[in-house]
């Protein structure tokens, strides 16, 4: 039985849920999400080749692929402008719904954000400092010029876990939710869908756990969207997650342009990397269920 925040949620979506119109608007999302990414790339080819010359052009892109440098993280982030644009786009061409049937009544959705955040914030940063007093991180980028970047590689952090949930909780998930009645197909295949789009080779043997990581991040983002009926808890609970891992400590290979600190190890290295994969996860559900007694009180 679906909650009832979930079910008045659902009554836009509901009015055209014709599956082709579904498959139409993933294919919108997609020739949008493209088009954006071509575009941001495009005038930032544009400026590094006037710069650089043409020789400039392929370095440029294999280190906005490494991500080690603050302005190509930032880059990064504002490709997901496309995927933020796509889902309302399609929502209003095809299922004739406005932004705010997407993300929920604005109170809900300023409360759900908030008691996520902070709750993230204080178990992951406790875990982290937990952590650094066992296994010290190393520093990456100096203080003053990674506060003098907060103010751009906010906002463009906040586009990024936006866009994500957009698509995954917002459009998707209550779409199907307003086409299928089985729980399976609306909460279960957006969140493998967002498993799957985490896919990273570099993890070598952890790849298994960072999937099942994301999957459970998509589940539990699932679960707080139905329980109240807005996106702002699994916002809020995204935006504080990926806050420390890109913009506080970063494990060392992946994205560390914009971190403060690295770890000392890869992302593939097996043994610590492994177990604090295992933990997170643990953690993630211990976040998930005091985030939900809060929110349903």
């Amino acid at each position: 039985m679906r909650h009832p925040e979930f079910a008045a949620m659902l009554v836009p979506a509901r009015v055209y849920p014709q599956i082709w119109r579904l498959l139409l608007g993933v294919l919108l999302i997609v020739f949008i999400y493209i088009s954006w990414t071509l575009i941001v790339l495009g005038g930032a080819v544009g400026v590094v080749a006037a710069e650089q010359g043409l020789w400039g052009v392929m370095p440029f892109f294999q280190e906005l692929q490494a991500g080690r440098y603050p302005g190509s993280v930032a880059l990064l982030l504002l490709t997901f402008g496309g995927m933020a644009l796509g889902p309302v786009l399609a929502a209003a061409a095809l299922h004739f719904r406005g932004p705010n049937t997407i993300f929920g009544p604005w109170g809900d959705w300023w409360r759900g954000f908030v008691t996520a955040f902070g709750v993230v914030a204080l178990v992951f940063g406790g875990l982290m400092v937990a952590s650094a007093a066992i296994w010290p991180p190393v520093a990456n980028l100096e203080m003053g010029r990674w506060l003098i970047w907060m103010p751009l590689a906010l906002p463009l952090l906040f586009l990024q876990i936006a866009a994500e949930e957009i698509l995954f909780r917002g459009y998707l998930m209550q779409q199907l939710a307003a086409r299928f009645a089985a729980r399976w197909i609306w909460f279960t295949l957006p969140a493998l869908a967002f498993g799957l789009l985490h896919w990273d080779p570099e993890a070598g043997r952890n790849l298994p756990l960072v999937l099942l990581s994301a999957f459970a991040f998509g589940l539990v983002a699932a679960d707080l969207t139905e329980r109240t009926g807005s996106l702002g808890a699994a916002m809020g609970f995204h935006f504080a997650n990926n806050l420390l891992a890109l913009f506080i400590v970063s494990i060392e290979g992946t994205i560390t342009g914009l971190a403060l600190y690295v770890t000392p190890w890869g992302l593939a290295e097996e043994g610590i990397v492994s177990l604090g994969l295992v933990v997170s996860i643990v953690l993630l559900f211990g976040n998930w269920w005091i985030i939900k007694g809060l929110l349903d009180r």
